[in-house]
């Protein structure tokens, strides 16, 4: 098995299912051009022309509306934004239309179309372009969430989605595209709903997903030089979300805390902080705990845009007062100085 980055990643499962099934498309603003979507639709415009992969102007909703008519038709079209905010022109569309057709149809017609929305946040982007907006839409009966951590689950999330019969809402954070992974050459599914513990503990759950997962990893392994295991799950769907992995966890802990992508209030960690309360509450040693972002827009100046994040530290300390215990700083490795790229490397979101 080979390391491949995140985006490439993507970029091999939209290829793989274009040619494998030419009901397959991709539109959006950007796909074709030279960067390619951040390299996750790099090339595929010479592989396989102008009809199957091409620009799309301005036009949010009614291009949403145009790919929910050709997959009632038969297609299965894959629509990029290149930012979560792009698709908010197109929530009729979403919401009114491809979430409830197969519903008002009676199951006679389906919807298989996948929506990539680009979230993240760093370099100035502010309020307005580094929202994570996912419970919006797993708020819809209809819809399919899915938010992938790793350069393996993103390629195999994504063929499973394209090939899904239903509308599938596919998020990407942007941190997560330069990032390698073991991915294999050939095609491979994970099911849509279906959770990953990725590390095994006995002492405290650690719910998490998309770039969180990775912050939460190295969590982990601090908090296991001080002999607190953890069990860490990557969610990978919001939904279908997996209460089954979620509650044989914590009825083994009896510890948890949810690491939110986006803001808690209303959010992916409350719901399943509700859950684990309803049927796990009176078993609980510790109050269940919920980290992420704080309830506000986003700052574009970094020096007020880190106080906005959980970081590695906001997640360690958590764990800890689960225990009584406090964090000692010396264990925890020297913070990036620049809060707002996750490496050197990052050149910006375009």
């Amino acid at each position: 098995m080979r390391e491949i980055k995140f985006n490439k990643a993507i970029r091999e499962a939209t290829a793989y299912c274009l040619s494998e099934d030419n009901m397959v498309y991709v539109m959006g603003l950007g796909v074709p051009d030279p960067k390619g979507i951040f390299g996750t639709t790099e090339n595929l415009l010479e592989e396989f022309g102008p009809e199957r992969v091409f620009d799309m102007p301005i036009i949010e909703n009614g291009a949403t509306g145009i790919a929910i008519g050709t997959a009632i038709m038969g297609m299965r079209p894959i629509i990029t934004h290149q930012r979560v905010e792009f698709a908010i022109l197109s929530m009729e569309q979403i919401v009114n239309q491809a979430a409830k057709w197969h519903h008002m149809t009676a199951g006679q017609s389906k919807i298989p179309l996948v929506i990539r929305m680009i979230i993240g946040r760093g370099w100035g982007q502010g309020a307005q372009h580094c929202q994570s907006l996912e419970t919006w839409f797993a708020h819809i009966p209809g819809l399919k969430v899915v938010s992938p951590a790793t350069p393996y689950d993103a390629k195999g999330l994504l063929i499973s989605s394209i090939k899904d019969n239903n509308p599938v809402i596919f998020f990407e954070h942007r941190w997560l595209h330069d990032t390698f992974g073991n991915v294999p050459e050939e095609s491979y599914e994970i099911p849509l709903g279906k959770a990953n513990i990725l590390k095994h503990g006995n002492d405290v759950t650690l719910i998490t997903y998309s770039y969180m997962t990775t912050v939460s990893l190295k969590a982990v392994e601090i908090l296991n030089k001080m002999n607190i295991s953890v069990d860490l799950i990557d969610l990978r769907s919001i939904k279908p979300l997996d209460y089954d992995t979620i509650i044989n966890s914590v009825q083994k802990t009896k510890r948890v805390i949810v690491v939110d992508n986006g803001w808690t209030d209303f959010g992916v960690s409350s719901e399943i902080i509700s859950d684990i309360a309803t049927k796990l509450g009176n078993q609980l040693k510790a109050n269940p705990k919920k980290i992420g972002i704080e309830n506000v827009p986003i700052p574009s100046t970094r020096e007020l845009a880190k106080y906005c994040y959980p970081n590695l530290k906001t997640i360690v300390t958590s764990v800890l007062e689960l225990f009584d215990k406090k964090v000692d700083d010396a264990i925890l490795p020297e913070e990036n100085g620049m809060p707002d790229v996750p490496n050197k490397y990052f050149l910006g979101p375009f």
